[in-house]
């Protein structure tokens, strides 16, 4: 038996790796339709997926179907239990969520104050001077404007797996519909804490840049925990 693969294999079934590729890339593009649907929660936990009204919805074959959702499963997106299911998070796992958040936002922050730009910068002292006015608005509008500030120096790390991990601990996350209202006092101090983050950032100090972001989803995660247990 050889020990390598024959190089001229791929020209003599050049249908057959042609057909592959086809494949890999209607697979991806599945996934990446799916993924969209459930981080969003357009598509909603707990809810079946099923592979025939996949393929009929996007007008691809069942195989690319299969193959997506299985990296699906991989990512811890959806399961399977006599079917596909969409992946519901149990509250119980809140402590495990914010341990990931801590590794990631932590070191991601400090990649960010390495490659952050001025203009960065301003973006992110716009969202943090938007989240001030928490007072008149809405509790999903102050939540959407602090998830857009920790996704931003994330994806500010310029490393996609980190963006990809940061998205699957949002998705658990927000998954819970955790039933927790942070007090007048706690989104202050909180919006404080980004404060501290972006200066860090702003200074081009990465110890101080991770030291605040660790901090700052440790604060969260009290916060979380406290209201659970009370």
């Amino acid at each position: 038996m050889p020990d390598s693969i024959d190089p001229a294999l791929p020209e003599r079934f050049p249908g057959r790796t042609r057909k592959r590729a086809g494949t890999d890339l209607l697979a991806a593009d599945v996934h990446a339709r799916l993924r969209t649907r459930i981080l969003t929660f357009e598509i909603q936990p707990g809810s079946r997926l099923v592979e025939d009204e996949i393929s009929a919805s996007l007008g691809v074959g069942r195989t690319p179907v299969r193959e997506a959702l299985l990296r699906l499963q991989g990512e811890g997106l959806v399961s399977r239990r006599k079917g596909w299911v969409v992946e519901s998070t149990d509250a119980d796992c809140i402590d495990r969520v914010f341990e990931s958040r801590v590794a990631i936002e932590g070191y991601a922050t400090r990649l960010a104050t390495l490659r952050a730009s001025s203009a960065d910068i301003c973006d992110l002292m716009a969202l943090v001077e938007e989240m001030d006015g928490f007072d008149t608005m809405s509790r999903a509008a102050l939540n959407q404007l602090n998830r857009a500030f920790h996704e931003r120096i994330v994806t500010l790390s310029g490393n996609p797996f980190f963006v990809e991990m940061h998205e699957r601990t949002q998705f658990h996350y927000w998954n819970m519909r955790l039933p927790v209202l942070f007090t007048r006092e706690q989104a202050v101090m909180t919006n404080e804490q980004h404060r501290l983050i972006l200066g860090a950032l702003s200074s081009g100090d990465p110890d101080d840049a991770e030291r605040h972001a660790r901090a700052h989803v440790a604060t969260t995660h009290r916060i979380v925990r406290d209201a659970l247990d009370g």
